[in-house]
C-alpha cells in the first residue's frame, strides 16, 4: 500500500507484533491489584464514577477510547465475524438498555459513548473494557461459556466499569497529561499484561514512566473497590435486562475453580479481575436461598456460538482438522453412549465423548455445536463434501421432534449459505439465503453482498438486478453504521463490478477510515479526485462528497497531529 503524504506520515502506526500483544491483553481498569478483603456492604458502596468528571472529561475519553480502536481495529487478532458479532450484540443491547433504565448511564454518557463490543481471535478466557465505551470479548470467554446468562454476566460487569466511569478514575492522575499520553500508559500496560511472567515488570516499566506511572498506582488504589462496585452495578443491570442472575454466580464458580488449578496463561481473566472470598460470596448470596432460575431459551443457538468460537479462534490446518472430525460424534453421540452403557459392566463408569462434552449440558446441544463446528471446519478447509455431511446432521438436531428451534435453524442456514458461496454453488446459495433475504440484518446483509458480487464476476448483465438490490440495502445500512469497515468494504467491491470507479473509490476511502487508517482514506480521497477531474460531469454529486470527506478527515488528522506534538516524551 502506497504511503500518505509526507507529513502524514508521522502518524504513529505501531508495529503488527506491537499491536497484537496490545489487543489481546486484559485491561488494566478491571484491577491487577491481589485480592484484598472489604468489609463493607455492596450496597453501601459509594458511586466510585461520581467524581471521575472532575479529573477526565466524558469527551475526552471518548477521543481516548476512539484512538485506541483505531489501533485495534488494524491487529490481526480484531475479528469482524459478522455471526458472531450479531450474536454478542444481541446479548449485549439488552444490557445498555437495561443500564439506561437503571440510571447507570446518564445522558452525557450516552450522547458521548459508542457502547459497542468488538471480538478478538484469541483463545484465553477474557474481556476488557476500554474508554468510551468499547468492550473487547475473547473468543475463548464465549467458547467456555454454557449460556447465554454466563456470557452476560461478564458482559454486564463490563458495561458497569464503563458507566461507573472507572476508566476515567484510572488513567487521570494528572490534568496536564496529554490524550495520546493516555493512550500510551493504556497500551503500554496492555502491552506488559499480555506477555506476563517476569518479563512483564520489565516491560510495564519500559512503556509506563515518569508521571504515567503514578496513574497505574493509583488504579491499583482503587481496583479493589471498582471490582465490587462493578458487581453490583452488573448484578442489577444483569436481572434487569431478562437474564438469570444465575448465571454470575456460575461464572463466579467456575473461574474461582480455574484459579485453584496452575495458570497457563488462559485465564487473563482472573488477573485483570481478581476473586476474593467476599465477591464470591457475595454474588451466591443475592441469588437468595431458593434454587437458581434454570436456563431455557436458546440453548442450541449458544451451542453454535460456542462451536463457532472454537473454531475461529484457532485457525491452525491441525486444529480445523480436529473440529472437522467431531461430525462423526455427532452422529453417533446417542448411540455411542447407549450401546457403553449396556456393554459396560453393572457399576462401571462410562466415560462421555471427550470433543462433544464441551459444547453443552444435553446431547441435542452437544450433536449441533459438533456438527456445526465440523461445517465450519471443514468450509474452511474447502472440503465441501464434509461440509455438507455435517450441516444435514446440524440441521436435522435444530429441526428434531417436528419442534424446530426457529434461532438454531437459521445460523445453521447462515453457515450453509457461507459454505456454498465460498465453493462457487451460487445458484444452491441464493436458494438457501432466500428465507432471510427480508432481514435488514448485518450478517444476510454481508452475505448478499459477497453472492452479488460473486454473481456479478461470473455474469454481469444477468446479475445487474442482484447487484443494485444489495448496493441499495448496504447504502441505506452505512448511513446508519458509519464506521462499519466491512460495509463500506462490500460496497467499494460491488461499485467496482458495476464500472463505477469513482464510488468505488469514495467507499474503499471509507473502509479505510473505519478501520483507522486516516492516511490510507486520504490517499484515497484523493486519488478520487483526480478521477473526478476527467470522469463525466455527471460525478459531480459524488466529487462534491469526497471533498468534503477529504476535508473533514485532513483536519481531523491535522488535530492528532498538533495532540501528538502536545505529548511527545516518554508516552508520546
Amino acid at each position: 500500500m502506497k504511503q500518505g503524504p509526507r507529513h502524514e506520515s508521522r502518524l504513529p502506526r505501531p508495529p503488527a507484533r506491537r499491536v497484537a500483544a496490545l489487543l489481546s491483553a486484559a485491561l488494566l481498569f478491571g484491577g491487577v491489584a491481589p485480592p484484598q478483603t472489604f468489609a463493607q456492604s455492596p450496597n453501601a458502596l459509594p458511586a466510585l464514577g461520581d467524581s471521575a468528571s472532575e479529573d477526565l472529561s466524558v469527551g475526552t475519553e471518548r477521543e481516548i477510547g476512539i484512538q485506541i480502536m483505531r489501533i485495534v481495529r488494524r491487529d490481526p487478532a480484531y475479528l469482524d465475524d459478522p455471526m458472531l458479532l450479531e450474536y454478542v450484540n444481541e446479548i449485549w443491547q439488552p444490557l445498555v438498555a437495561a443500564a439506561r433504565k437503571n440510571g447507570n448511564i446518564t445522558d452525557e454518557i450516552d450522547l458521548r459513548y459508542t457502547f459497542e463490543p468488538f471480538l478478538v481471535r484469541e483463545r484465553s478466557v477474557n474481556a476488557f473494557a476500554l474508554p468510551g465505551g468499547f468492550v473487547g470479548v475473547h473468543l475463548g470467554l464465549i467458547a467456555m461459556t454454557v449460556d447465554r446468562d454466563e456470557l452476560a454476566a461478564v458482559l454486564a460487569h463490563e458495561l458497569s466499569h464503563v458507566t461507573q466511569r472507572h476508566i476515567a478514575r484510572s488513567v487521570a492522575v494528572s490534568k496536564q497529561a496529554s490524550l495520546l499520553g493516555i493512550v500510551a500508559t493504556i497500551l503500554g500496560v496492555l502491552a506488559a499484561s499480555r506477555m506476563g511472567g517476569p518479563s512483564g515488570g520489565n516491560a510495564a516499566t519500559a512503556a509506563v514512566t515518569g508521571g504515567q506511572a503514578a496513574a497505574i498506582q493509583t488504579q491499583l488504589n482503587f481496583s479493589r473497590d471498582m471490582e465490587r462496585e462493578a458487581d453490583r452495578v452488573g448484578y442489577g443491570v444483569l436481572s434487569e435486562a431478562g437474564y438469570s442472575p444465575a448465571g454470575m454466580a456460575a461464572m463466579f464458580d467456575k473461574l474461582e475453580n480455574a484459579s485453584r488449578l496452575m495458570d497457563d496463561g488462559n485465564y487473563p481473566y482472573l488477573r485483570s479481575h481478581p476473586l476474593t472470598v467476599e465477591r464470591i460470596g457475595e454474588a451466591r448470596a443475592r441469588l437468595g436461598t431458593g434454587n437458581a432460575p434454570l436456563y431455557t431459551g436458546d440453548i442450541l443457538e449458544h451451542a453454535i456460538a460456542q462451536a463457532r468460537s472454537r473454531v475461529l479462534m484457532d485457525p491452525r490446518v491441525e486444529s480445523l482438522r480436529r473440529m472437522q472430525d467431531l461430525d462423526a460424534n455427532a452422529v453417533q453421540a446417542p448411540e455411542a453412549a447407549a450401546s457403553a452403557a449396556a456393554a459396560a459392566p453393572r457399576g462401571a463408569k462410562v466415560e462421555r465423548l471427550p470433543d462433544v462434552a464441551v459444547f453443552g449440558i444435553g446431547s441435542a446441544t452437544q450433536r449441533v455445536g459438533a456438527a456445526y463446528a465440523s461445517a465450519l471446519a471443514s468450509t474452511l478447509l474447502k472440503d465441501w463434501a464434509r461440509a455438507d455431511h455435517a450441516l444435514d446432521i446440524a440441521f436435522k438436531v435444530v429441526r428434531q421432534d417436528g419442534k424446530p428451534d426457529a434461532r438454531a435453524e437459521r445460523a445453521v442456514r447462515l453457515l450453509a449459505v457461507q459454505s456454498l458461496t465460498d465453493r462457487g454453488d451460487l445458484d444452491r446459495a441464493l436458494a438457501m439465503l432466500a428465507p432471510l433475504r427480508a432481514e435488514a440484518s448485518r450478517p444476510v446483509l454481508l452475505l448478499q453482498a459477497q453472492l452479488a458480487r460473486a454473481l456479478g464476476s461470473r455474469d454481469l448483465k444477468s446479475a445487474q438486478a442482484e447487484l443494485r438490490n444489495s448496493v441499495d440495502r448496504l447504502q441505506t445500512w452505512v448511513a446508519n453504521h458509519p464506521l462499519d469497515a466491512s460495509a463500506w468494504k462490500a460496497l467499494a467491491d460491488l461499485w467496482a463490478i458495476d464500472g463505477q470507479p469513482l464510488r468505488a473509490l469514495r467507499a474503499d476511502a471509507e473502509n479505510q477510515y473505519a478501520q483507522g487508517d486516516l492516511p490510507g482514506a486520504i490517499e484515497r480521497l484523493r486519488a478520487g479526485q483526480r478521477m473526478a477531474r476527467t470522469a463525466s460531469a455527471s460525478d459531480y454529486i459524488e466529487a462534491s462528497v469526497i471533498d468534503s470527506r477529504l476535508r473533514a478527515i485532513s483536519a481531523e488528522m491535522r488535530a492528532i497531529l498538533e495532540e501528538q506534538k502536545k505529548g511527545r516524551g516518554p508516552g508520546g
